[in-house]
């Protein structure tokens, strides 16, 4: 039988041992993501236990959730000193590319994301571009940033000439590993395994938002060995 054909849960896979998440809602009462301290401490106990090694925190800035950095760093310094746990946490941000976003921009108002603290984790609608989105990305590189895009297998309106275009530019890419499980449908499923064996993911996350669906997206959805065989392999 060709191995290729079998599948197993992200849980049975073991993924997650050694992972660094980059992408996550468990900032508490900040956004569309986790409500409380409680829940955020229990998503970051099970990630413990499922051998995650550090998350990046990344809430929405964006016109629907207009968080400056500064409300959010006192936020998490809150959750820090609850936090007893081995799971390092890093505070960043997702930001969405519209006007909010380019007025923190031109201020140099940002939580960037990674150790260096020079890259920006950006995301779109998933049904249109926004207006100008070529130019915010050129104005991200002339900042000193590089752009991540977070959860590209998510947006309906891209095709893969789009990823190729945006990939030949610099601009990295962030996976949400569900995806691959068809957490979010099988159109994003077969966009994510695209984008895998081509080689434009550079980073996983979970984007997380709420505990219990994400134990069970992990646990009950299935990802196909050849794919897993990649990941394992990046």
């Amino acid at each position: 039988m060709w191995p290729f054909k079998k599948t197993t849960s992200i849980r049975q896979a073991g993924l997650l041992t050694g992972l660094t998440d980059w992408h996550s809602h468990i900032l508490p009462g900040v956004d569309d993501g986790v409500k409380t301290m409680e829940e955020s401490l229990l998503i970051l106990k099970s990630f413990e236990e499922l051998g995650v090694k550090k998350v990046w925190l990344t809430p929405h800035i964006m016109e629907d959730y207009p968080n400056t950095p500064a409300d959010l760093k006192s936020r998490f310094n809150e959750l820090q000193k609850e936090w007893k746990g081995g799971v390092e946490i890093a505070l960043a941000a997702e930001n969405m590319l519209d006007n909010l976003f380019e007025e923190r921009l031109e201020a140099n108002d940002l939580l960037p994301i990674g150790e260096e603290g020079n890259h920006l984790l950006i995301e779109t609608s998933y049904y249109t571009p926004p207006y100008g989105m070529d130019d915010m990305i050129e104005a991200i590189f002339r900042k000193g940033y590089f752009p991540i895009l977070a959860h590209p297998e998510r947006y309906r309106y891209m095709e893969e000439k789009d990823y190729k275009k945006l990939h030949e530019r610099g601009v990295k890419m962030q996976m949400n590993y569900l995806s691959l499980a068809g957490g979010y449908g099988e159109q994003a499923r077969k966009k994510a395994e695209w984008l895998l064996s081509k080689g434009m993911i550079g980073y996983l996350g979970s984007d997380i938002h709420r505990h219990n669906a994400f134990l069970s997206g992990i646990g009950t959805n299935t990802v196909n060995q050849k794919t897993m065989t990649i990941l394992k392999r990046d």
